[in-house]
């Protein structure tokens, strides 16, 4: 196949011969100040006797010279204000000026988008986000202020998909203070010694003031807009406190705590229990149950490690769930009211209602307040499917109030949730029955991901039914039973307790959030821009699960630093949420870990990587822990070892993947961890081990053989 020929190349060399002709031929010297005083009488007699064609030849000039990004652009606009004088001048240049930039911007386009978006996708994709948020308002500023070097707008922009038409009508608005103010200077240009001598100080000074009017009309806007429904509300002349909290888990409990150490005065407000979801009914449970079961999967597995059992373990299930209570015990008093009372964060036990953007009500009574964040977390999905009613279904609220052991437990949903009770269950004696509506569990993970925890699963016995979608249960004398559709077939599952592992939905009602108008987003979940800020009020925030993205107990703390400081701080000082370095864990056996992209996302956004896969098989740790199973994976940019993601699956994947979620974070490629001691013999050097495969796989080839022709030769 005949390769196609590619144009651009010629258009380069265009370029490239057109700027050799100009350093070369001496066409520069024509666009000097000394030239254009000297030639000035003769252009303005040509431009007397032939108007049309002066026009059009001096556009054509300041156009190539402006798309070429040469000198001479200052000269031209002072010359056309000596030839055309200061109205058609300024029309004339004004018009040449924005198609010369245009033509720029649209050369950097054809020419380098590609290459650049290829290089550097990821970082394209996010600058290319922020370009349609705020491109606009960031061009028209550098256009307002004439010493900022136009050619480099035109460029970075061309490689943006900001579009054409918005370009060339925003530069033209944005050229035209700067261009009348030299058009107006060269119709006096026998006064002009030096170029530098046309803007002034204060001349300068007023351009750069004027480049911050679409910035400050910006922040008027969005400050009018944003207190256009605070209007409604009558301000306290004085604040009872800096911010109340309303929620006590992870998010709330962070955010209070952060508001208290910079001493602002705080309240914490909750209605149930200290700690919320992930001390009472989510990570803690289930990480005490996960042990139990492993600590008895153990025992089952004691051959495995020369050991011998004169009877066989067996299992009190309510002393399970009783441990399962003392763990939470004993982790209570790290969020308790005590503590947090002794941090100097007010805590109150009740009902919040918010009245208005100023004033929550508890226990009957109103208190004001600056600032309000909303951090009341999440609850279990419970999906409508006719006849649940018929049986009491558990959720990851209410599972653990259970002392006897399902018999028959089916697990809706193929989630981290889901995938985590079903085994720990099936460990301890329950007939599990797995149902999840996609192809596969685990869909947010790869392929080989999923087959790796099947494959585990089914071997302790759960039945793992995918493609399977609930209709409906049934209950009568001999029990309950889900009936599921597959393959247009109906399949029918016996079942004592079915536990709901769909997800979780946001707790957006009951406080006041729909009579104030908050909104709420298609997912339920309250709606924050960038600094956690609700779009209707700036004084209210929110963070953790109530609004997203991630709903995981590190990210609601991390979110709750964010807003803590901007409601505390802002105007003075805001940040935007930093969500580019997410980790989560499933903590499944083998454990699933990652951070970053994984394949499946990589190639939904069209992200080039390259794939390093590292079995842990082959760890000796792992074969001496006799956990020699699962691997890393490790995605990096082609031709580099920057980081894009790893998905980590084996034993204690949860704690191995930390020092990759720092090498993310600071930019730390694969070299670095390639070049980093590790204890041996620890699971941690699977990582060093990953990044040793990656190197060889990268390996310069052509320099190896170079250097083996060079050992050879020293062997003569």
């Amino acid at each position: 196949m005949q390769r196609r020929f590619d144009w651009r190349y010629f258009v380069v060399a265009l370029v490239l011969l057109l700027v050799i002709i100009y350093f070369t031929t001496g066409v520069g010297s024509y666009l000097t100040l000394a030239s254009l005083k000297q030639n000035r009488d003769a252009l303005v007699t040509y431009f007397t006797n032939y108007p049309i064609a002066v026009s059009l030849g001096f556009g054509f000039i300041y156009i190539v010279t402006t798309a070429l990004s040469i000198p001479g652009a200052t000269v031209l606009t002072l010359a056309a204000g000596a030839i055309f004088g200061v109205f058609y001048g300024t029309i004339i240049a004004s018009l040449a000026s924005t198609v010369g930039a245009t033509l720029s911007f649209l050369g950097a386009r054809y020419l380098f988008r590609e290459s650049a978006e290829k290089k550097f996708h990821e970082r394209m994709i996010a600058i290319n986000q922020g370009i349609q948020k705020e491109g606009s308002f960031y061009l028209f500023t550098l256009r307002l202020i004439p010493i900022f070097p136009f050619f480099l707008v035109n460029l970075v922009m061309g490689l943006t998909n900001f579009p054409a038409l918005r370009f060339f009508l925003i530069s033209q608005l944005g050229m035209l203070p700067g261009t009348l103010v030299y058009v107006n200077a060269g119709t006096e240009l026998s006064k002009i010694e030096t170029l530098r001598g046309i803007l002034s100080p204060g001349l300068l000074l007023s351009f750069a003031l004027l480049g911050m009017m679409p910035l400050v009309s910006k922040w008027m806007v969005s400050y009018f807009r944003s207190r256009k429904h605070l209007r409604n509300y009558k301000k306290p002349k004085k604040f009872d406190y800096n911010m109340i909290v309303i929620g006590g888990g992870s998010a709330g409990l962070v955010s209070a705590y952060i508001a208290s150490a910079v001493k602002a005065k705080v309240a914490l407000i909750e209605k149930h229990k200290m700690g919320g979801d992930c001390l009472n009914t989510g990570c803690v449970p289930s990480k005490a149950l996960i042990r139990s079961a492993k600590i008895f999967n153990y025992f089952r597995r004691a051959n495995e490690f020369g050991l011998e059992t004169t009877t066989n373990p067996q299992i009190n299930f309510s002393k399970v769930m009783e441990r399962v209570q003392r763990v939470i015990h004993e982790i209570e008093p790290h969020d308790s009211i005590e503590r947090y009372t002794q941090l100097g964060v007010e805590c109150v036990t009740g009902e919040a209602k918010i009245i208005s953007p100023y004033e929550v009500q508890v226990n009957g009574q109103i208190l004001t307040t600056k600032n309000i964040v909303i951090a009341t977390g999440a609850r279990p999905l419970v999906p409508k499917i006719p006849g649940l009613e018929l049986v009491n279904p558990l959720t990851s609220d209410t599972i653990w109030n259970l002392r006897e052991r399902p018999s028959k437990l089916v697990v809706l949903g193929g989630g981290p949730i889901g995938c985590e009770l079903a085994q720990s269950f099936a460990r301890l004696g329950s007939h599990v029955t797995l149902v999840e509506m996609s192809n596969r569990i685990m869909i947010r993970e790869d392929e080989d991901v999923s087959d790796v925890v099947t494959t585990s699963f089914k071997s302790e016995g759960v039945r793992i039914l995918t493609s399977h979608k609930a209709l409906r249960i049934e209950k009568n004398e001999n029990g309950a039973r889900l009936i599921c559709e597959c393959s247009g077939q109906e399949v029918v599952i016996e079942f004592d307790q079915i536990l709901l592992a769909l997800g979780r939905r946001a707790n957006v009602t009951g406080f006041g959030l729909e009579e104030l108008g908050v909104e709420i987003s298609n997912r339920g979940t309250v709606v924050a821009n960038e600094f956690l800020q609700t779009t209707n009020f700036p004084n209210i925030y929110t963070c953790g699960d109530v609004t997203g993205p991630y709903q995981f107990t590190h990210t609601a703390a991390h979110q709750a630093w964010y807003v803590a400081v901007n409601a505390l701080f802002s105007p003075f000082k805001s940040f935007k949420v930093d969500y580019r370095v997410i980790p989560w864990c499933t903590f499944s056996d083998p454990e699933v870990a990652r951070v970053g992209l994984n394949e499946a996302e990589a190639n939904e956004k069209g992200i080039k990587y390259h794939v390093t896969k590292y079995g842990i098989d082959d760890l000796d740790r792992a074969i001496a822990d006799s956990e020699a199973h699962g691997f890393v994976k490790v995605l990096t940019v082609p031709g580099r070892d920057k980081i894009l993601g790893v998905t980590i699956v084996g034993h204690h994947a949860g704690d191995i993947i930390s020092e990759y979620v720092t090498a993310m974070k600071y930019g730390l490629g694969l070299n670095k961890i390639l070049g980093t001691i590790h204890i041996y013999p620890t699971l941690s050097e699977a990582n060093k081990y990953a990044a040793g495969v990656w190197k060889k796989q990268n390996a310069p080839q052509f320099a190896l053989r170079i250097l083996k022709q060079f050992h050879d030769w020293r062997r003569q």
